[in-house]
């Protein structure tokens, strides 16, 4: 059981609490965004599939295109400014969409550039605040921070679809929209009354964007932590991509689950994950940060076993499934706190930013590529035996981690050095 000291915590110190509070009421109103914005195009403006299709790859491309780049203003300038207009900026968008809704100008061109601007600013969100941490909280507190944060995540998981669907039918899905960018405008404040101070971002004498670029994928190559994580990390987000894409297909048509039942066994992932999030920085203390990530992918990759294992009669096919979701739901969140701390802790801030875009790059770049080998396997070798090879994947990456030195990693290693960078204070 945690501890009561434990349980607050950080939660204590002002400015981590303000940027607690900033990223929960962001990442809910993001849960809101993920319903309501497609729910909009189809229910507002009749949009066929292919409508869907670009809809969903404008939210996604900013990724795909700019993720690298993102990294390299991140270490240029100062993160909470960076967070802030990020927040700003997608309240205004959003709001513009009940407003042309309600003035009858509301197109679904409209909404694909709202839709990939809006995805932009949260992926320099997404970056600048996992880079923002360290400057909060010493870098032994660096694991309970993550916890911390990544309960948000994880709780607005469980909760988030299910608020936003309800307000949808309540007050109409363009209005809600209009909730989620007051929520943005709340996460901007509580972030202005942060006070702690920013050191100001080195000056690179070299100041060629792709040169930059460079060197955070030099880094993450050479040191061989982020090295096996990267790789891990990727991997699995590949296995994982390929058995998602035909999960649904396979419990609804060959295993025969309701709806409404497999909403309870994706619900059981959510609450898992809240578990896995809490428990993430107690191991970390207890077994080291190295063996808290190979028991966190362990746990992934029986779950995923459990998946393709799930058979036979609902009576035993449900309780494989409830199993297979609990066991990914918390060895995910185990696996992503520690990761994040340890990228945080061996990466110099001059370079946490591209480091961390980096690492995005490479674990959403690959969702498509598994999308597509899902889809091209399930219709040529059949739904099940690609979940096995989902899951071989996945393996896959549970053996770079386990043959890497982070098996033995009981402590934080050393910081990164900074060779490859020429620069001045």
């Amino acid at each position: 059981m945690l501890g009561k000291q434990w349980a607050w915590g950080l939660l204590r110190r002002r400015d981590f609490r303000n940027l607690w509070v900033a990223q929960t009421v962001s990442v809910v109103g993001s849960q809101l965004t993920s319903v309501a914005l497609p729910l909009t195009a189809v229910l507002t403006l009749s949009a066929t599939p292919f409508e869907m299709g670009v809809l969903g790859a404008a939210a996604n491309t900013p990724m795909l295109l700019g993720g690298l780049f993102a990294g390299v203003w991140v270490d240029r300038l100062r993160r909470r400014p960076i967070l802030i207009v990020a927040d700003l900026g997608q309240a205004l968008l959003l709001a513009t969409i009940p407003l042309a809704a309600f003035l009858g100008l509301l197109r679904i061109e409209m909404l694909y550039a709202i839709a990939f601007l809006a995805g932009t600013l949260k992926l320099f969100f997404d970056v600048a605040v996992t880079s923002y941490l360290p400057v909060l909280v010493r870098r032994e507190e660096l694991a309970e921070g993550n916890s911390k944060l990544q309960l948000s995540h994880s709780a607005a998981d469980v909760t988030g679809p299910g608020i936003a669907g309800g307000l949808v039918q309540l007050i109409g899905a363009p209005f809600v929209l209009l909730l989620d960018a007051l929520s943005f405008f709340v996460s901007a404040a509580f972030l202005r009354r942060i006070r702690s101070p920013e050191p100001a971002p080195l000056r690179m004498h070299r100041q060629n964007v792709w040169r930059e670029i460079a060197d955070g994928l030099r880094l993450v190559w050479e040191q061989p932590v982020l090295r096996a994580m990267t790789l891990a990390t990727g991997v699995g987000s590949l296995g994982n991509s390929m058995q998602q894409t035909v999960l649904v297909l396979y419990v609804v048509r060959e295993l025969g689950v309701t709806p409404a039942l497999l909403g309870v066994i994706f619900a059981a992932g959510g609450a898992a994950a809240l578990v896995g999030a809490a428990l993430a920085s107690p191991i970390e203390r207890w077994q080291g940060p190295g063996p808290a990530l190979v028991w966190g992918q362990l746990v992934i990759a029986g779950g995923c076993l459990f998946l393709a294992a799930a058979a036979g009669p609902l009576a035993v096919a449900v309780p494989l499934l409830l199993l297979a979701h609990i066991l990914r739901g918390s060895g995910m969140t185990l696996f992503s706190v520690n990761q994040i701390t340890l990228r945080q802790a061996i990466t110099p801030a001059q370079l946490l930013g591209r480091v961390n875009a980096t690492r995005r790059v490479v674990v959403f770049g690959v969702v498509p590529l598994g999308a597509l080998l899902g889809g091209a396997l399930g219709g040529s070798i059949g739904l099940r035996p690609t979940l096995l090879v989902g899951a071989g994947v996945i393996m896959l990456a549970f053996a770079l981690i386990v043959f890497s030195r982070l098996r033995t990693l009981r402590q934080l290693p050393p910081m990164a050095g900074t060779a490859p960078l020429d620069a001045s204070p």
